[in-house]
């Protein structure tokens, strides 16, 4: 019986030609060795199993060949090749530095590389895994791999650059070695299984090709494990039941059952997936990955990235198109929060089926909408409904639904209507006290406290208007010959002047008092939230105190009080209103340190205890 040799060996490539996924490099070898132009010291690094050995031993070989090629490649028929074929060659030294790390081998090494070759021109030293070496055994390897024979060259192979020092990296020509994409190992999967006498389904060299990660022999390692598996025939299900891993069909089934917001038969499969041993964190992932190449498949540019078989890429094609833009990018996000947030989750299982209900509710309209009411998208109406009614040519309310509040009215609760976007407000008239649309503050504050019963504000209603009507702004130049304007600052809104006297509430003064502090700018936010934790009282009917714990804050807000007593006036339509600030004492605090004071706080808080101390003698310890 012959001896078995597993692909990662029989089919290890032997010239530069052969090096799969790595050409750019093998060329740059090939002319080097061409000119004449060789260094005395090369670094080869990159992942695991793209070709870094095999590369360093292709390179000796050539350079040492008596009768090379005119395509740069190795004879194979001098002594030297054949030497180097049969494993005997003295030109070629290999060196584990994963066990020979210590410096006595360094050592060792550096007296060998003084006796010149016997046959060819190059002894060639290979050192694999390099950066395991010790600092003390790089730095006895210094001088030698600065100023080496002229017939010794040395190349290092390491996984892991970041490791090795910098004086050994700045001797070398370092080549980065890329992972081998997905179509060079299928290619050469192929290649091995024709050789073999093999039958293998695309789709299951492209599941191997994945699983390998850029790794050819990886690759060639899961494809003799799936051919003792399937024998002489690879098959996709054969492949994903010998790597377990998940099938496309999975993911293909959760995708409609979302878009068809099926979370029931959603929660089932997650179950299904989970009781076949899979992680609900990899599934996730999976998913995630899925949504990623639906994206790409639905534009032509992009569907090069989709690294998948021609039958999977039909599919894949076939779904994005019933998969909406916003539905993908969504659906991302929210699989790849859940990816982050998996680990730290004490409860995973949970974690994943609320994100695939929530993917479920993507294509919902306002699925995105976690605002509670007071997001730009829910003002819109009240929007269009100032808008139609300034463009009224009539200025009259163009809803039916729109009341008229007579003058001096008795105020009276009444519930704030659920449906009644299209509402428009009241546009002021020249022959009766105008009735004005509520402030956009109102109509966010009505809002957000809907269902709950709101009392109006008396006779005092608060205007505002994106678009004033004529006889509005007649009223609003006449009412500025008598009154002085204020501007809230940051403000779009058009504020009604006060016109007279009104009565002042605690409740309303403090409502407009955090109105103006949310249209704060941002360089007085320190200040502001000062201010948001005063409450303001009034001392008389129009006289309001504004508390400070210190002088120096008090002092600051005396630049701005004129400002805010102007707001505050506008909005309460009360021209007396008048703010004093006053600055609070703080109550001085006795805090007892030694023992005496500790004591005669304690006496004075219990008699008792005095009669104690003088009727026994006690001492206070």
């Amino acid at each position: 019986m012959e001896q078995y040799i597993v692909s990662a060996r029989k089919y290890r490539p032997s010239t530069f030609d052969s090096v799969v996924g790595q050409q750019a490099l093998t060329t740059t070898l090939k002319n080097a060795i061409a000119t004449g132009k060789l260094a005395h010291a090369y670094l080869f690094c990159g992942p695991r199993g793209v070709g870094k050995t095999t590369c360093a031993r292709i390179f000796a070989k050539t350079i040492n060949c008596l009768n090379p090629g005119p395509d740069g490649e190795a004879c194979n028929s001098c002594e030297s090749c054949q030497a180097f074929n049969e494993q005997r060659s003295y030109n070629i030294h290999e060196l584990d530095a994963a066990s020979n790390n210590s410096v006595d081998d360094i050592r060792q090494l550096v007296e060998q590389v003084r006796i010149p070759p016997q046959i060819g021109k190059y002894k060639v030293y290979i050192i694999d895994e390099v950066h395991m070496l010790s600092t003390s055994a790089f730095n006895a390897f210094l001088k030698t791999l600065e100023e080496p024979p002229r017939h010794a060259i040395f190349i290092l192979a390491t996984t892991e650059k970041h490791k090795i020092l910098p004086t050994i990296l700045s001797r070398c020509q370092i080549y980065d070695f890329s992972r081998i994409s997905i179509e060079d190992t299928v290619a050469h999967l192929a290649r091995v299984a024709a050789k073999e006498g093999i039958q293998a389904e695309p789709e299951a060299l492209h599941v191997i090709a994945q699983k390998a990660d850029g790794g050819m022999r990886d690759a060639l390692s899961i494809f003799d494990q799936v051919v003792s598996f399937c024998g002489g025939h690879i098959t996709y299900q054969g492949v994903i039941e010998n790597l377990n891993v998940l099938d496309y069909e999975y993911y293909f089934r959760l995708t409609d059952q979302l878009l068809q917001k099926q979370i029931t038969d959603a929660l089932l499969l997650l179950n299904e997936v989970i009781n076949n041993g899979f992680d609900a964190g990899q599934f996730i992932n999976g998913m995630a990955s899925h949504l990623r190449n639906l994206l790409v498949a639905r534009d032509a540019s992009t569907l090069p990235l989709l690294e998948v078989g021609a039958s999977i890429r039909q599919r894949y094609q076939s779904q994005a198109t019933a998969c909406p833009l916003p539905f993908l990018y969504k659906a991302m996000k929210r699989c790849n929060n859940c990816d982050l947030n998996y680990r730290a989750s004490k409860n995973k299982r949970l974690l994943v089926e609320l994100t695939l209900i929530e993917v479920a509710q993507c294509l919902d309209e306002d699925g995105d909408d976690v605002s509670g009411g007071r997001s730009p998208k829910q003002l819109k109406p009240f929007l269009q409904a100032a808008q139609q009614e300034s463009n009224s040519p009539s200025g009259q309310p163009t809803s039916a639904h729109a009341t008229t509040q007579q003058p001096n009215a008795k105020p009276e609760e009444k519930p704030i209507p659920r449906t009644n976007a299209t509402a428009t407000p009241q546009v002021p008239s020249t022959t009766a006290q105008p009735q004005q649309p509520a402030s956009m503050t109102e109509l966010l504050r009505q809002k957000s406290t809907e269902g709950k019963r709101i009392s109006t504000i008396g006779n005092r209603p608060i205007s505002i208007s994106i678009r004033q009507s004529a006889e509005a702004q007649q009223a609003a130049r006449t009412s500025t010959a008598t009154t002085p304007t204020y501007s809230a600052p940051r403000s779009s809104m058009t504020v009604a002047e006060p016109t007279g006297d009104q009565p002042i509430s605690e409740s309303e003064l403090n409502f407009y008092w955090h109105e103006y502090i949310g249209q704060m700018p941002k360089e007085q936010i320190a200040f502001a939230k000062r201010m948001q934790n005063i409450h303001l009282a009034l001392s008389n009917e129009a006289t309001c105190q504004i508390p400070f714990d210190n002088e120096l804050a008090a002092k600051d807000f005396q630049g701005i009080l004129p400002t805010i007593q102007g707001y505050l006036r506008s909005r309460l339509r009360n021209n007396k209103l008048t703010l004093q600030v006053h600055v609070t004492e703080a109550e001085e605090q006795t805090r007892a340190v030694s023992r005496n004071e500790k004591l005669q706080l304690m006496s004075d808080k219990n008699q008792s205890i005095q009669l104690l101390i003088s009727t026994f003698g006690l001492e206070f310890n």
